[in-house]
């Protein structure tokens, strides 16, 4: 049975006193301890909380039964781990992007008395990692894999956010910048690996099954998972209601070097790809609606249908082919493929 949110959300404020009391040991001044706190509850805390939960429910998938206390505790504590990554993502990522809200509030960097504060206490997100790991993980036999398992995901994550700002900044349009080759780059480094591979991995060293086969396994299935997932995202920001949706989507104003954009620039006529470089990455809703008009034309949700038939087939014919003998379980994938396969928001 899966884990729910507020099943998985109890386990937090145990893991934020072990961290205020590892502060606590260098006689962190009250004042600074209290901004810590508060730094931690706004920015790890109120999330969907999808890759945390699905350290949990990956594990169960894999023992093939309900978690002891114990196991429910350490893999709700990687879970956990994921969500402070996360944090430290989010709140980088939006100074980074000059955003205004975060999760229907102003973002960390612009309340009250904060700004550039928070690239320190971003920084302190992501300490807060190595500190549960040590604290719970240190005796068990996969600690070193699981240090180096945030480590580089935290640097492939990196990668994908250098290729993204440097194709698409906000302030400077260049369509000859984009490219379908740097979409999926960015994707499979910004997105696929920490969102799908690193749940799946971390519940695999936790469970003991992560042998070299295994997680080539696991990699070639979630990397064209959250590859795909990245695309549906970005078709649901331009044709999905934005009620069901719950959010209006901004990516055409926001310069997204998405998947829409570039399957346009791979079917516009010349004229149209003028219409493109005139109106496309600009903050002005009549320009954004001469794109969402061309991509209708482009019939870009006919392509986006295309694309998801047959990047769900092969992704299914991968799950099908995979070998159980040493502890994966095929419905670990399958899980992930049914939550996302025809999401509407």
């Amino acid at each position: 049975m899966s884990i729910t949110r507020p099943d998985f959300e109890k386990f937090f404020p145990v893991l934020a006193k072990d961290l205020e009391a590892h502060c606590a040991q260098y006689a962190f001044p009250e004042q600074a301890q209290k901004w810590y706190r508060a730094s931690l509850n706004a920015n790890t805390v109120g999330g969907k909380c999808n890759r945390g939960m699905s350290v949990v429910d990956t594990t169960s998938i894999i023992l093939g039964r309900s978690l002891s206390e114990d196991e429910l505790f350490k893999s709700a504590t990687l879970g956990w781990c994921i969500e402070l990554l996360q944090a430290f993502f989010l709140v980088s990522d939006d100074i980074m992007d000059d955003s205004k809200t975060r999760r229907g509030q102003p973002c960390w960097y612009r309340q009250e008395g904060v700004g550039m504060i928070a690239i320190n206490d971003a920084f302190m997100l992501e300490a807060a990692i190595y500190i549960l790991l040590k604290k719970y993980f240190r005796e068990h036999k996969s600690y070193v894999d699981l240090l180096e398992l945030f480590h580089e995901t935290t640097f492939q994550t990196e990668l994908g956010q250098t290729c993204d700002l440097l194709t698409a900044p906000e302030d400077h349009v260049d369509l000859d910048n984009f490219a379908m080759e740097k979409f999926v780059f960015i994707v499979i480094y910004k997105t696929a690996y920490y969102s799908f591979y690193l749940p799946v991995a971390l519940a695999m060293y936790y469970t003991g099954i992560a042998s070299e086969k295994n997680l080539k396994q696991a990699h070639d299935i979630l990397i064209p998972m959250g590859e795909y997932f990245q695309a549906q995202d970005d078709y649901l920001d331009n044709f999905a209601d934005p009620e069901t949706l719950g959010k209006i989507g901004t990516d055409i104003q926001d310069n997204k070097c998405s998947w829409l954009v570039n399957t346009a620039l791979q079917r516009v006529t010349p004229e149209q790809r003028k219409v493109l470089e005139e109106n496309y990455g600009r903050k002005n809703s009549a320009k954004e609606a001469k794109v969402k008009e061309l991509f209708n034309e482009l019939k870009l949700e006919d392509a986006y249908h295309q694309y998801e038939e047959e990047r769900v087939e092969k992704i299914r014919e991968l799950i099908s082919n995979v070998d159980e003998s040493d502890g994966l379980k095929k419905e670990i994938f399958e899980v992930f493929l049914k939550k996302i396969y025809k999401r509407s928001k």
